[in-house]
């Protein structure tokens, strides 16, 4: 994984923050500007396919109840389980982390592949949390505030104050992956206002592609 950093021409970008903070929003718009968008929450279901190693793995520790009646993995209860329960969600992230892993290193070098010098974004979730950040040439972290985050998710996804809560504490706070940012969106606000901080950001990641890698 460290070795697809600093290649001396593209420029891998880490894109990250909290759930509901807008990662997904922040990195549309650098797709539509011209960065490649490796997802890794796509690489999370493709992993967990059915038959796959990590489904076999899954299947055997959590049991059928894991699965719907097509066999495919019924991500809402594991997630109801993973996040009541932080030994079994580390059993969980054993099962799928090293899969999604080498399914990103595939895809970093296809693009590279095609385009050298490409500036290529990973949007990852638990980037701080994996301890990842040292295989990025550069790192943005989308910021809203908690509260923010909370509406959201009851909003978006239909869960209860209780539920939505428990997904946020299984997570750095948001506050604290800021530190670990080159730059820092902040999509509380309106979309335009989070449009003009991407325009920015992608103008500095050209400049930073035309200087000589140390």
């Amino acid at each position: 994984m460290k070795s697809l950093s600093g290649d001396g021409r593209s420029i891998l970008v880490g894109v990250t923050g909290g759930i509901a903070t807008g990662k997904s929003v922040v990195a549309s718009m650098l797709e539509e500007l011209g960065a490649p968008m490796i997802d890794f929450d796509v690489l999370a279901r493709r992993v967990v396919e059915p038959d796959k190693a990590a489904w076999r793995d899954i299947v055997a520790y959590f049991g059928e109840q894991a699965l719907k009646e097509d066999r495919t993995l019924d991500r809402e209860k594991v997630a109801e389980i993973v996040f009541a329960d932080r030994e079994k969600r580390k059993i969980l992230e054993s099962f799928t982390h090293p899969r999604i892993r080498e399914e990103f290193v595939a895809e970093v070098r296809s693009i590279r592949e095609h385009d050298p010098d490409a500036i290529i974004q990973a949007v990852v979730p638990l980037l701080i949390e994996s301890n990842l950040q040292s295989i990025f040439d550069y790192l943005v972290v989308v910021h809203a505030p908690a509260d923010v985050q909370m509406a959201r998710l009851i909003q978006r996804d239909g869960l209860t104050r209780e539920a939505a809560a428990a997904r946020l504490e299984a997570q750095t706070p948001i506050d604290e992956k800021t530190r670990h940012a080159d730059t820092v969106i902040d999509n509380s606000g309106a979309l335009e206002d989070t449009r003009r901080q991407v325009e920015k950001l992608w103008q500095r990641l050209r400049e930073l592609r035309r200087l000589p890698k140390r």
